[in-house]
């Protein structure tokens, strides 16, 4: 071993991983100040910063306490132990969601009333407003609520996940003589937290009342006879994560649906409550989550921020929102009467999400339930929304006759429930459903559809980057495949053969699949690289990803920079790789993009191989290449490669939604040199893409 050469498994070449995915979470706050955006995106973003820290702390922080509380803490490759990353993620948590309510209440609120929408507090009902919301409370709210006094009788509650709730303080004593001072009322799920105010009770504009406001000015009414001496909200968020090993259970959905119920009762990870809350209540709700007061979140404004997402919706101001757009579909796939096989037949498509239109996709399982030449159709679902076409293309498949069989993965996080009535509704009509692999989640996004062709069989496939989830396509960046190959389908049918049934994995010719051959392909192709590189011969990898975490990959990635190669990554979220190192990583740039989309495919380009790109179901994660079934494809036309190249240079060049990561794992946001024009790559794309 060279003496001189560093050792790439130092802590020292790695970010940890939760705290990267934080700073992914900070650049999705810095979205809400970005004066470029209409200010409802604005808000949106805002309330996806929420959405965001609710899943930090119901997953990785709760896997952090679980790690610590079991005595199972390890140090990862970047030398920190759960310990200090969760005291590390804890300061984060709480300048982060104090720069938030600051967002809220100093920018955008202001913003908004700008623009006559206005969210009321109390201090600026009109009588007018207090007589209709004393009226909307007693008729809309108050039957549905069940206060809870606390006594021998009444222990203190047991609380949904994330449920909005107040404790009330109390003086006098109720019908019975009981004077326990204190109450809880749980916000039913079933009201809606924000109420718009009948437009005549108000000048002008969007008016607004928080539930949380209506509770704060009728709590009284809730305790007859005694006064509210105190009302403060609070939300308690659990650990969410499920606690199912499927190897130990017969049946998993039958397992699955009873883990399902107990994800709303987990440990409790987090109290937020009213700033102006009373020590002594905070310390009582604290003592009965056994939280300290590092889990304490004292906020200024809603708890359960998330919930005012809804606000958007119920606005119809066209000029605060990003612009319309109608996806595009290509040419070849046009005509209600077109037969979307024919022209996969004669090429090679590729469509690109959200820019162009899911609905081929969508036909395309339409036309095949209907098509009497169409014998059988294969499907993976990971995601796919509770109500979908997608899924009731295949339903009337099945109910036609076709032989279908669909992967459904019950294991997707936080859509599990959606998957098992999914899987249900398949079955009832007729469709054979299997879970995919006992220990390994089925990622892979696969359809193959088997026709009779002049008393021949003949193949077709679709392979995706993103899922099955017509919603999400209007919001994610992905790619889709359509192709008739017959090396290409053949690998697909091998996999479908391996889900479904049982036997050693087949030799597959075109695909790379995880958990097989993905990883050991990838180290393969970017030591080919390096070894280009080592020759003289120019060098490119460019990989698109959502995530940067495996430590072999990252290695070799460090070693190809070594010998020469220029590397540029497009991480969205989390990098545990460290860029612009002395010696080790100076040609490598990493950098993550942020804008209207969620940048959600995945991509491989490799100078010097052939073919060059690969486009893939997985991230380089240590779950996706070992441990979940994956498939990662390859564009075989030279077309095809030539316009997916064209769109990673946009990516390479944006210069106003893109930040580049440092060294250190912080990052800073690329701004146009003096005189440069401005470059979005993702507004590039919907110029170019759609019509």
């Amino acid at each position: 071993m060279d003496a001189n050469k560093p050792d790439l498994n130092s802590a020292n070449f790695f970010i940890n991983r939760h705290i990267s995915m934080m700073q992914f979470n900070l650049r999705i706050l810095e979205q809400a100040l970005n004066e470029e955006y209409p200010l409802l995106e604005r808000f949106l973003f805002l309330m996806i910063f929420n959405s965001n820290m609710d899943e930090f702390f119901e997953i990785r922080l709760a896997g952090l306490k679980r790690q610590i509380s079991f005595s199972r803490e390890t140090v990862s490759i970047d030398g920190m132990r759960p310990k200090d990353v969760l005291d590390t993620l804890s300061e984060q948590c709480k300048l982060a969601t104090e720069k938030q309510y600051q967002i809220l209440n100093e920018v955008l609120l202001p913003a908004l009333q700008s623009q006559k929408i206005r969210v009321l507090n109390r201090q600026s009902w009109s009588p007018e407003i207090a007589n209709w919301a004393e009226d909307y409370f007693r008729h809309q709210v108050m039957p549905v609520i069940s206060p809870i006094g606390l006594d021998p009788a009444h222990p203190f509650p047991r609380l949904v996940n994330k449920s909005l709730n107040f404790i009330v303080s109390l003086e006098g004593k109720d019908a019975f003589g009981r004077d326990s001072g204190m109450a809880i009322v749980p916000a039913p799920r079933s009201l809606p937290r924000l109420v718009r105010v009948p437009d005549e009770l108000c000048d002008d504009g969007d008016n607004f009342v928080l539930l949380s406001s209506l509770m704060h000015a009728h709590i009284d009414d809730l305790f007859n006879g005694m006064t509210a001496t105190g009302c403060y909200q609070f939300r308690i968020t659990r650990d969410a994560d499920l606690d199912l090993n499927a190897a130990e259970v017969e049946d998993i959905a039958r397992a699955l649906r009873g883990e399902l119920h107990s994800r709303r009762f987990g440990s409790a990870v987090r109290l937020e409550v009213d700033k102006h809350c009373p020590e002594e209540l905070i310390s009582f709700l604290l003592d009965q989550y056994n939280l300290t007061e590092n889990e304490l979140y004292q906020v200024d404004g809603p708890v359960n921020l998330g919930r005012m997402m809804q606000l958007r919706q119920m606005l119809n101001r066209s000029e605060l929102v990003f612009p319309s757009f109608i996806p595009s579909i290509p040419k070849s796939l046009r005509g209600s009467d077109h037969n979307i096989l024919d022209s996969v037949r004669k090429e090679d498509i590729l469509l690109y999400h959200p820019f162009q239109s899911f609905t081929p996709i969508i036909d395309l399982l339409r036309q095949a339930a209907k098509d009497a030449d169409v014998l059988s159709i294969k499907m993976t679902l990971y995601r796919t929304g509770s109500s979908s076409e997608v899924v009731d293309a295949l339903a009337e498949a099945a109910r036609a006759g076709k032989e279908v069989t669909v992967v459904i993965e019950l294991r997707a996080r936080f859509d599990e429930e959606d998957n098992l009535q999914l899987a249900t509704h398949l079955q009832e009509a007729g469709a054979v459903v299997t879970y995919g692999v006992v220990g390994y989640k089925t990622h892979a996004k696969a359809l193959l559809i088997v026709r009779r062709e002049n008393q021949q069989l003949r193949r077709y496939v679709h392979l995706g980057t993103g899922n099955y989830h017509a919603g999400n396509a209007r919001l994610y960046t992905d790619y889709s495949l359509l192709s008739a190959d017959p090396d290409l389908s053949n690998d697909v049918h091998k996999i479908f053969q391996q889900l479904t049934g049982m036997g050693k994995a087949e030799r597959i010719k075109t695909l790379f699949s995880a958990p097989f051959t993905l990883k050991k392909n990838l180290l393969r192709l970017i030591e080919e690289e390096a070894e280009a590189a080592r020759q003289g011969k120019e060098a490119h990898i460019i990989i698109k990803v959502n995530a940067l975490t495996e430590p072999k990959v990252i290695t070799s990635l460090y070693e190809a920079s070594m010998a020469g190669v220029q590397i540029d990554l497009i991480i969205r979220g989390m990098c545990c790789l460290r860029p612009g190192l002395e010696g080790v990583s100076e040609n490598i740039r990493v950098r993550s993009i942020v804008g209207r989309f969620l940048e959600h495919s995945r991509v491989y380009y490799f100078h010097n191989a052939t073919p060059r790109i690969y486009c893939a179901s997985a991230d380089v994660m240590e779950r996706n290449l070992m441990h979940r079934v994956e498939i990662c494809f390859p564009i075989l036309s030279g077309r095809l490669q030539a316009r997916i190249r064209s769109d990673l240079q946009s990516y390479l060049q944006d210069n106003c939604q893109s930040w580049e990561m440092q060294s250190d794992g912080s990052y800073l946001l690329n701004q146009p040199e003096k005189n440069q024009p401005r470059l979005s790559a993702q507004m590039e794309l919907l110029s170019k893409l759609t019509d």
